[in-house]
């Protein structure tokens, strides 16, 4: 059962951040059981997973829906990102480790080779940072505070922040990434805290901007697959 539920999980989740379910669209249970050929009780308990982390509406008696996000909704969510990671980043600058800090430095170094050049590598560099700020979550030590972020820090993959990016965002990106790492040797908790808000708020910035109008719909905002560098 644990199994059916990781296997139909990852083929919603996957489809969710690679765009074959948008915006809006709607998860029947009847065919994602079909598709990933589980019963329709893994579905569901699939469906509640990704409602809890925000990816995916239920609604009463009209099923389950891919999350379409407003502006207002976005601004919510990375203002809650951001009081959660800055959180997790002051807690761990008393409680990471030297390997794990070590690791952070390898990283970042990847992510401004993968950053660089002509035609950057966007979706390693979302694989690398995804790891980065994973470490400094699990260096906070704390349960609490990784189960409230599970459902804020999938929203970068989903709408792919990175590929919004002007090769100064990458740059600014970088830079914060790079004092983190300096706060964290420091063991200076109100350094990281602040490296971490204005990072998370920079990220809000190019996000709300490269929404069509402004305000409206995020689900308005596609990226055409050129810009994907895929």
């Amino acid at each position: 059962m644990a199994r059916a539920v990781d296997r139909v999980y990852s083929h919603i989740r996957d489809g969710i951040i690679d765009g074959t379910y948008g915006p809006g669209a709607r998860l029947g249970e009847v065919e994602i059981a079909e598709l990933t050929e589980a019963s329709r009780t893994p579905v569901r308990e699939a469906l509640r997973q990704l409602e809890m982390e925000g990816l995916v509406e239920v609604l009463p008696h009209r099923g389950a829906r891919v999350c379409a996000w407003t502006a207002e909704d976005l601004e919510e969510i990375y203002d809650l990102r951001m009081t959660l990671e800055a959180m997790a980043a002051e807690r761990a600058a008393s409680r990471i480790a030297g390997k794990d800090i070590d690791r952070l430095e390898e990283l970042s170094g990847l992510m401004e080779d993968a950053a660089s050049g002509p035609r950057p590598q966007l979706d390693l560099v979302a694989q690398l940072n995804d790891e980065f700020h994973a470490i400094v979550r699990a260096a906070a030590a704390s349960s609490r505070l990784t189960t409230m972020l599970g459902a804020v820090i999938q929203l970068p993959l989903v709408l792919r922040t990175f590929h919004r990016y002007s090769p100064a965002d990458l740059e600014r990106s970088g830079a914060h990434h790079r004092d983190l790492i300096a706060a964290l040797r420091a063991g200076d908790a109100v350094w990281a805290d602040s490296v971490m808000r204005s990072h998370v708020r920079a990220a809000k910035h190019v996000l709300l901007q490269s929404l069509p109008d402004g305000p409206g719909p995020a689900a308005a905002d596609h990226v055409d697959d050129d810009e994907r560098g895929r």
